[in-house]
């Protein structure tokens, strides 16, 4: 075995990762005896890694030139590989490229030629047609989540890319689907099959599915009875159209039901403000297209509601693997009118629920979400908002929560009985000694 050019020991320690999982040690083994690999995994369960380390290792840091593409289907994807390689600790420089920012922003970063680079199917194709990246070193190439960018439409965007690279030597390709067919211009010959949807089956055990009857066609009250009766737990509302996310939040709302919607027509800041409310706890309840059902790495939901029923088995169980994750429980619930009934592909045993009640609105959360017009190009990081925040917020380090410091701005977690307070003292305090715009996010 030939000696590593990294320290997997110390990137798992930056990680705070004990090990690696089975998966992640099968990949790293068939890397050293193929060159070509299609991985077939269930969401949540450590592709990332099990591509990147194998990536790592085809690396020379010593060459400043970029030497790896990611393309991944959507731009959540593409934030959360950069941040966990940027997590990894290697030195090494990853950009990120999507839609919804600006392109200018982009280019500055690949002037100075990343090492990786990772991103939508759209926003690299125009990258790579402006010359913004230099494609002679690109030798490792990974399509993750392959099969979902194909659904998208973006075949002929990655079939340009691809004939775009003249010497790609190591091909990655990931999955959370079985028997998709690979086109021919991802040009894989000899590859290896890893397949490890097997296991879903197992971590699914702590997953029960259950359904409730709507009394009438528009489920709308239905679910506001359903949620007062789970409170405050946190939990994923799937609708099949944007619509219908943005209908269903709304008349939510209106019932008195905190809650956040997500899209992908919404603008990127609009996007990072819901899903990091969500991941922090500031709101409990994600109203959302299928567009959250691959991708999105948050932990600890209990309830996954199908207020509209998946068209298919595929979609149920891509939506249902945000719950359930890992050792923990969860509980899938399917909203049916009269004129529906629960899907043939559900061939488990399901319960029906009946709902308490006069249940209380659930309460809000104890926590906030600050807005902070400041991010990584301003040179702020999460070090200096918890000192700022400490400091001239009069803040406790357990009045903190989560903070998620995008290029440009920030989102911060606080204590909602401290935020009126803390808000009125900061707001004239410059953060790194500037003067910025700091709210309650919208």
């Amino acid at each position: 075995m030939q000696q590593k050019k990294f320290s997997f020991d110390k990137i798992l320690a930056n990680l705070k990762i004990d090990a690696l999982n089975e998966m992640q040690e099968a990949s790293l083994v068939a890397h050293e005896k193929h060159n070509d690999i299609v991985l077939l995994s269930a969401t949540g369960s450590g592709k990332t890694l099990a591509f990147l380390l194998p990536a790592l290792e085809s690396l020379d840091p010593a060459a400043r030139k970029t030497q790896a593409l990611i393309v991944v289907p959507s731009r959540e994807l593409a934030q959360q590989i950069e941040q966990v390689f940027r997590s990894m600790g290697t030195g090494l420089k990853i950009t990120s490229c999507y839609g919804g920012h600006k392109r200018e922003t982009e280019e500055n970063n690949l002037v100075e030629a990343p090492v990786v680079i990772v991103g939508t199917p759209g926003r690299l194709g125009d990258h790579i047609r402006r010359k913004n990246i230099t494609v002679d070193a690109i030798e490792t190439l990974i399509l993750d989540e392959f099969d979902k960018s194909l659904d998208m439409g973006f075949t002929e965007e990655m079939e340009f890319i691809i004939s775009s690279l003249p010497n790609i030597n190591r091909r990655i390709l990931t999955s959370a689907t079985e028997a998709v067919e690979v086109p021919e211009f991802v040009g894989l010959e000899e590859h290896a099959i890893l397949n490890f949807l097997h296991l879903k089956n197992e971590e699914s055990a702590g997953l029960d599915i259950k359904t409730i009857q709507s009394a009438d066609k528009d489920k709308v009250e239905t679910l506001f009875e359903l949620l007062c009766s789970i409170g405050n737990r946190s939990s994923i509302i799937f609708c099949n159209h944007r619509e219908s996310v943005e209908r269903t939040s709304r008349m939510l709302t209106e019932k008195g039901i905190l809650n956040e919607f997500y899209h992908g027509a919404m603008e990127q800041r609009e996007r990072d403000s819901a899903l990091s409310k969500f991941r922090n706890g500031s709101v409990n309840f994600l109203v959302t297209t299928d567009i959250a059902a691959r991708g999105l790495d948050i932990p600890n939901i209990r309830y996954i509601i199908h207020y509209h029923l998946p068209h298919t088995a595929e979609i149920f169980t891509h939506r249902n693997g945000r719950t359930a994750r890992m050792d923990a429980s969860g509980t899938a619930i399917l909203i049916l009118s009269q004129e529906e009934k629960v899907p043939e592909y559900i061939t488990e045993e399901v319960e029906e629920i009946q709902l308490k009640e006069n249940s209380p609105i659930p309460a809000k959360p104890d926590w906030v979400t600050l807005f902070i017009a400041a991010g990584k190009k301003d040179k702020v990081n999460k070090i200096d908002i918890v000192g700022f925040l400490s400091n001239k917020g009069q803040l406790k380090k357990e009045d903190i929560g989560l903070i998620d410091v995008k290029d440009f701005f920030s989102f911060v977690a606080i204590r909602r009985s401290k935020a009126t307070n803390t808000l009125h003292l900061i707001k004239p305090e410059k953060i790194k000694g500037k003067k910025v715009r700091i709210e309650v996010a919208r």
